[in-house]
């Protein structure tokens, strides 16, 4: 990406600045334009190279920025956290970010699913546009600085190409993300400066992530890569509609990801979960044994259920692994216990993918740590938003949603700090 915005110079002085904001991502380039808007001096701060790198990767697949569903069922996503972040949500909706990026230039549409895309179905020309924006309203760029805690005289410490450098700011918002995707600059490293400080720190932990089964070299060598679609996922009293992806250890996609908070916590407390899915949840138990008893002839077991039962190739190797295992004959189940399997398939899932490789994660900052303007209560003028605050979500743009407007609270709870 071609650089257009203003970047403060590796040679950094000594003078104090009104804002500095520690984080490129969405919640960082938020606060530092509610702050830049009011008038403040603001410098961004970030250990990559670039602004903005997760949420590039994000938008790979299609940026999903928010969701069109009602607000009390958008604000029951973030199932424990709701309730502290609703008033952020209230005050900076889906609709709102919806016509902050049309005044980017980037209008949005939802699609079929109720998700809120840009037209242009990408992250890189909102990105753009906003970090023109921000650039037009003064906001500096330090890239390749690493924070890592504050010295002696409270001044914010950056491990950078030259040196160790030590900035004062008036304010500071801390918006450094989780711990996914760590490449991307997102690491969690930030954890240990703020524990030593008193700051209660959930554990970081995968969310929106895929989970570990045991295949068989067999099942795992012809089916890795491959999509179970059309499936009902169900786990406790929670199903879920849609399509997961054989990986080579395990299990993930939407479905799984939608699990991913009950599968993991019960995971973490015995060891393994058993998550079960309907392989053809439109058809009822018996109505799908009337159409195994057909005569199966000189079929094999394959045909037969493609054609009986309309299932495709994964779905019934997964079948045939799930029975391996249990030390069951599939092919000599009567009709009954057949379809009766069919539609409530047992896979033990052994563990959580790292959280190197998940979509977000959960823990970060006790929310309790926060006041009403997102200030760290232990580090006064010190405030804190985004994916590093102990909430998660489903991926349907409530990750991106919350982001924003954690920012955006940050951003006013810094400029009342500031004053006049």
């Amino acid at each position: 990406m071609t650089t257009i915005f203003r970047v403060l110079a590796c040679t950094m002085t000594s003078i104090p600045i009104d804002a500095a904001v520690i984080g490129a991502g969405p919640a960082g380039l938020m606060a530092a334009e509610v702050l830049a808007e009011a008038g403040a001096g603001v410098t961004v701060f970030d250990a990559m190279p670039s602004a903005g790198r997760k949420l590039l990767m994000a938008g790979r697949g299609g940026l999903n920025l928010t969701h069109s569903e009602a607000l009390p069922q958008f604000l029951a996503r973030y199932r424990e956290a709701a309730p502290t972040l609703e008033a952020a949500i209230t005050a900076f909706p889906p609709m709102a970010l919806r016509e902050w990026s049309e005044a980017l230039g980037q209008p949005t549409f939802v699609g079929t699913s109720g998700r809120v895309f840009p037209q242009a179905f990408k992250a890189s020309p909102l990105l753009r546009a906003w970090l023109r924006r921000l650039d037009s309203m003064g906001v500096r760029f330090a890239f390749r600085q690493r924070w890592h805690g504050w010295d002696a005289d409270g001044r914010l410490l950056f491990q950078t190409p030259q040196g160790e450098r030590a900035i004062e700011a008036r304010t500071t918002v801390l918006a450094l993300g989780g711990a996914s995707w760590p490449r991307l600059g997102s690491d969690g490293s930030w954890a240990k400066a703020l524990a030593a400080k008193g700051v209660a720190i959930s554990p970081l932990r995968p969310a929106n992530s895929g989970f570990m089964v045991a295949w068989s070299d067999v099942f795992r060598n012809r089916f890795e890569g491959q999509p179970l679609k059309g499936a009902a996922w169900s786990f406790g009293a929670l199903t879920i509609r849609g399509e997961a992806i054989v990986s080579r250890s395990g299990l993930e996609g939407g479905a799984i990801y939608a699990l991913s908070a009950d599968l993991r916590e019960a995971i973490a407390g015995s060891g393994d979960a058993i998550l079960h899915v309907a392989l053809r949840p439109d058809l009822k138990t018996k109505d799908l044994a009337v159409r195994l008893s057909v005569p199966r002839g000189k079929q094999s077991l394959s045909n037969f259920l493609r054609k009986a039962a309309q299932l495709s190739p994964v779905a019934t190797g997964l079948l045939q692994e799930v029975a391996i295992t249990s030390g069951m004959s599939l092919s000599s189940l009567a009709p009954e216990k057949l379809a009766t399997l069919i539609n409530a398939v047992p896979i033990k899932l052994t563990g959580t993918a790292p959280i190197a490789r998940a979509i977000s994660s959960a823990g970060g900052i006790a929310l309790g740590e926060l006041d009403a303007n997102y200030m760290i209560h232990r580090l006064p003028g010190v405030f804190a938003a985004g994916e590093m605050l102990d909430w998660e979500a489903p991926t349907g743009g409530y990750l991106l949603q919350a982001c924003f407007a954690t920012g955006a609270v940050a951003g006013r709870g810094a400029l009342k700090w500031l004053g006049p």
